[in-house]
């Protein structure tokens, strides 16, 4: 084995065909009860599960061990982890891939903060793979991911911030706003890897315009797009919908949330990775 791709389960991607591919699960934790964030998860029985529960809930990040398990032993691993200004996944990550080059001198470990999560180390994940078939040296592929990133963008749609604020990810005042009935937050990752909200949105139908319009700003001209819906694939396919009105050859993509992007993005929510 030549390479592998690495990544966090905050990316949704579980598996994949053409390249080998292997993934650090985080955990959500409600009281006693923990959920692995794997492709075996029961992802709307712990959705439901969160709902009811009024204690203190929360994530854990892979540990070290998780993350040398996932390079298995591939001469070189290229891998990515959600936002580091929110999560301690990719600081795990790195003591990985020291542990890692420090064991097998010759061996490389690439890993990307992609200062995002979910649909956006999607596009990340599907770029390397076409970079590694390509066949580019490790040294392009770290050179050319890190340019690529630099036109990636991750927006959102959320109804419901409850657990965001329960770990400190956004402010109460935000989460506010979005407890009125109907209204929707629709935000950003910042380039510091920070949720930023840009809209208060009325309505599912007002926000995916929204959505659309914030694309625009943001560079997009019919590249890939990647929808991540946590049980709301109607909103999903409004968006898709007005995409392919003015881009019909566009990538675009509807896809369920995992574990971990579920946690946050909660019922209804959408989190959209997008080329600019």
């Amino acid at each position: 084995m030549k390479y592998r791709i690495v990544a966090d389960s905050a990316a949704n991607v579980y598996v994949e065909d053409k390249v080998s591919f292997a993934y650090a699960p985080l955990k959500i934790v409600a009281g006693d009860t923990t959920w692995g964030d794997d492709r075996e998860l029961d992802v709307a029985g712990m959705v439901d599960a969160l709902k009811v529960y009024k204690g203190k809930t929360g994530t854990a990040c892979p540990s070290v061990g998780d993350w040398l398990e996932a390079f298995g032993d591939a001469e070189y691993v290229v891998g990515v982890c959600m936002t580091g200004t929110l999560s301690g996944t990719y600081n795990s990550a790195m003591l990985a891939k020291r542990d890692y080059e420090e064991a097998h001198p010759g061996r490389k470990v690439f890993i990307l903060d992609s200062l995002s999560a979910g649909p956006e180390e999607q596009l990340i994940i599907e770029k390397m793979e076409e970079f590694i078939l390509a066949g580019k040296t490790f040294e392009e592929i770290e050179s050319m991911i890190t340019e690529y990133v630099k036109h990636t963008h991750l927006l959102f749609s959320l109804e419901s911030l409850t657990n965001l604020v329960n770990n400190g990810r956004v402010s109460p005042i935000i989460a506010a706003a979005a407890g009125v009935l109907g209204m929707r937050i629709v935000g950003k990752a910042s380039d510091q890897g920070e949720l930023q909200q840009l809209h208060k949105c009325r309505g599912e139908k007002k926000a995916a315009i929204t959505i659309y319009k914030e694309m625009i700003e943001h560079g997009y001209t019919g590249g890939k797009v990647r929808v991540a819906h946590c049980y709301n694939e109607e909103m999903a396919s409004v968006l898709k919908e007005k995409i392919v009105a003015d881009y019909p050859e566009a990538d675009v993509q509807i896809l369920s949330t995992g574990g971990l992007c579920s946690y946050y993005a909660e019922r209804g929510g959408l989190l959209i990775g997008f080329e600019g």
